[in-house]
């Protein structure tokens, strides 16, 4: 009989996707141009196949010596246990410019993320996915980049409103933005401040919101987040 066992995933080349994919934009007009390029090959909707590891990413800058440090993780989707973890550094070259923020810190995620293996089935970035105004945050442009099911967990509202979720831990509310639902924002902790979850790619809302909570051990942050956090801060320099 043939063996059905699903392969492990490849894991990604070592030079980033998104070298390959396209070339860094020299200023913002082209930066925000391209995003809108981009933020048309987002899919809303669940593309996912079982889901065995996920992983966190998130960047620590050290802006004295013109760097940014990027931490990923890799944690058992069932327990939560870490499998992996690493560290990877790259200079700082694109100005903070607020929503262009994967022009400055992607290339430093994508650099750690390169070094996963095996690679992750499921992949939690700090930052926004279509709860943006061009509808492509970092989490959103390293997905689609990657082609890798994810979602944006942010610790902060970049665009959109919404009513203030109970207290209690697992409740959330719509982000919108007019009449479209962009994200939304959930309590991970009861009486802490909410997460604002959107879609990267591969990922409906309505899981998006699952899994972040489901990732969640006690703290603000699900935690891949919180482990790829705390070791952005652990750089060597």
């Amino acid at each position: 009989m043939e063996d059905e066992t699903r392969p492990e995933s490849k894991p990604v080349e070592p030079k980033s996707l998104f070298d390959r994919a396209h070339a860094w934009p020299a200023d913002p007009a082209r930066a925000m141009a391209l995003q809108r390029q981009l933020a048309r090959a987002v899919e809303r909707v669940d593309r996912l196949g079982p889901v065995r590891r996920v992983a966190g990413v998130d960047v620590h800058y050290a802006p004295r010596l013109g760097l940014m440090w990027a931490a990923a993780v890799l944690l058992d989707a069932a327990t939560l246990e870490l499998e992996a973890s690493v560290l990877a550094c790259a200079p700082l070259t694109f100005p903070y410019v607020p929503g262009l923020l994967s022009f400055r810190e992607a290339p430093a995620a994508l650099r750690a993320l390169a070094l996963l293996v095996p690679a992750p089935d499921l992949l939690l970035v700090d930052g926004q996915g279509i709860a943006h105004p061009r509808r492509l945050g970092i989490a959103a442009h390293i997905g689609v980049l990657l082609d890798l099911p994810t979602i944006g967990v942010a610790k902060s509202r970049l665009c959109g409103s919404y009513s203030e979720p109970s207290a209690a831990a697992g409740s959330w509310t719509p982000l919108r933005d007019g009449a479209e639902v962009i994200g939304a924002v959930a309590r991970t902790r009861t009486n802490t401040r909410p997460v604002f979850v959107s879609i990267g790619h591969r990922v409906a809302l309505e899981s998006a919101i699952g899994w972040t909570l489901r990732l969640c051990r006690g703290y603000r942050l699900p935690e891949p987040l919180r482990l790829a956090d705390q070791l952005s801060r652990c750089h060597p320099l």
